[in-house]
């Protein structure tokens, strides 16, 4: 019963070339009827309008997001700058982060959330006061939670240090998201005055 597969097929292959002939001619009637069917030309052809049509569509999204993107700007805005100090070494103490591992998490989801937040702020100059003022407490703040960092270097990680300066973090996107909700309370009375004004 043992036997050699590859000797088996070897042998039915061989037997089954010998049973099996094409009439002359075969291939080429074949391939002739394949071309008039599916003639190649029309193939490549109707590829490459494809690709065109398909990087036509791309340009033209690419410029309407261009052209919207940009928008109408009546001059240039004087931005606000939150923190005008430089950024301290990291070496010179611990910070909120450097305790563990969960610290770490909560300091940089509420410093990533603050830095998202003020970086999607829409300063005009009808709002300009009204976001320097939030900007103001925002400094503030700022310099509490680096008192809040000096005095957990000097006097050591304590409970009510860390929840000071958690706490900090959380009334600083606190006041972002308030200020979001007043620009947000001023743009629709601007639409409502530009009404007005049309009748």
């Amino acid at each position: 019963m043992a036997q050699d597969l590859r000797k088996m097929f070897e042998s039915n292959r061989e037997e089954a070339a010998q049973r099996i002939k094409l009439k002359a001619g075969h291939e080429k009637r074949f391939m002739e009827r394949l071309e008039r069917e599916i003639p190649a030309k029309k193939k490549a052809s109707m590829r490459f309008w494809l690709q065109l049509a398909a990087s036509v569509a791309i340009l033209l999204s690419l410029g309407i997001y261009v052209m919207i993107g940009t928008g109408n700007t009546d001059g240039p805005i004087k931005t606000t700058v939150v923190n005008k100090e430089p950024i301290e070494e990291k070496g010179n103490g611990i910070s909120l982060g450097d305790l563990s591992p969960d610290l770490k998490k909560v300091e940089n989801y509420y410093v990533a959330n603050i830095n998202l937040a003020l970086s999607k702020l829409e300063v005009s100059p009808e709002n300009k006061v009204l976001v320097d003022s939030f900007m103001d407490q925002l400094s503030s703040l700022d310099v509490e939670y680096k008192n809040l960092n000096k005095e957990l270097n000097t006097i050591g990680p304590n409970d009510q240090t860390i929840n000071a300066l958690i706490k900090n973090l959380q009334l600083r996107l606190q006041l972002l998201q308030k200020l979001k909700t007043k620009l947000n309370e001023l743009k629709p009375s601007k639409n409502e005055q530009i009404k007005t004004n049309a009748i």
